[in-house]
């Protein structure tokens, strides 16, 4: 068992998911059926980490889980939010419908994807090179462990910050609201994957995508003002900019967080700590 999911757990579950989401698409007007199949979709990969843990350490509980629930729920509001209120807003204002509607619905949804990755990219890249990005940036990288669950912990205006500009894009170009939904259901999943502590593994492929091994670097302490590896779903654009980085090294217990020790492990006070100037 744990062989397959070392090799093919990462593989199966996201084909999986992208074609049932892709075929449960068309159901966008009961919404409750795509955000149950990223619940369904990031459960099973919590489930995972019960049969093959890549880091002890970091299955126990670090004073973190309560944040991270907090910081999901606060993620899926966001994501639906976007997806049902704040995107048909946007088309209707900025759109130059530029995108062609009779395109199949899996082309606009990769190229949602594509222009959404891009956007944040850029932007996490720059959330570690402002003083005042960093500070909002800052929850994301507080953890001293990497699980299932603390790929959504991110404060709210940076959460903002990161989707705009693949959001205001993709609006521009008038990709329809039906693909920026399929895409929001695929993306927690990766994510998900992304930030597990599953021994997993994608062989050559994982200098492509941003999967566990390669995203671990992305959080080491001694990272924290310098980062590597941005990419949320692609390494293309660390690839295309200078920024992959990959050594033998295993990063495990102790090897994670932020140098701040006294920064604040709580839902709440991560919200506040970038408004409190003594932390300047």
């Amino acid at each position: 068992m744990r062989v397959l999911i070392r090799f093919f757990a990462y593989p199966s579950i996201m084909a999986a998911v992208f074609f049932i989401t892709l075929a449960a698409a068309p159901s966008l007007e009961a919404p409750f059926v795509l955000p149950g199949l990223t619940l369904a979709g990031v459960i099973l990969v919590g489930a995972l980490e019960r049969i093959s843990l890549y880091e002890p350490d970091w299955a126990k509980n670090h004073d973190d889980l309560t944040a991270d629930i907090q910081y999901n729920l606060l993620g899926a509001a966001l994501i639906q939010s976007s997806v049902y209120f704040i995107y048909p807003l946007s088309l209707e204002i900025v759109s130059l419908r530029l995108w062609p509607q009779e395109i199949p619905l899996w082309v606009s949804v990769l190229a949602t994807g594509l222009i959404i990755d891009f956007g944040l990219y850029w932007m996490h890249r720059w959330s570690h090179r402002a003083k005042l990005l960093w500070r909002f940036h800052q929850p994301h990288h507080s953890p001293e462990r990497l699980y299932w669950l603390n790929g959504e912990r991110r404060h709210i205006i940076s959460a903002l910050l990161l989707a705009s500009p693949g959001l205001l894009t993709a609006a521009l170009l008038g990709l329809p609201q039906i693909a920026l939904a399929a895409w929001f259901a695929i993306l927690p999943v990766h994510l998900a994957f992304q930030h597990a502590n599953i021994d997993y593994t994608l062989g050559p492929f994982r200098r492509l995508l941003g999967v566990a091994e390669m995203h671990r670097w992305h959080h080491k302490r001694e990272y924290e003002d310098a980062q590597v590896n941005f990419g949320e779903v692609l390494l293309v654009w660390d690839w295309m900019f200078g920024t992959l980085h990959e050594t033998p090294e295993r990063i495990g217990r102790g090897d994670l967080g932020l140098s701040d020790a006294t920064y604040p492990k709580g839902f709440l006070a991560q919200h506040a700590a970038p408004f409190n100037h003594k932390r300047q």
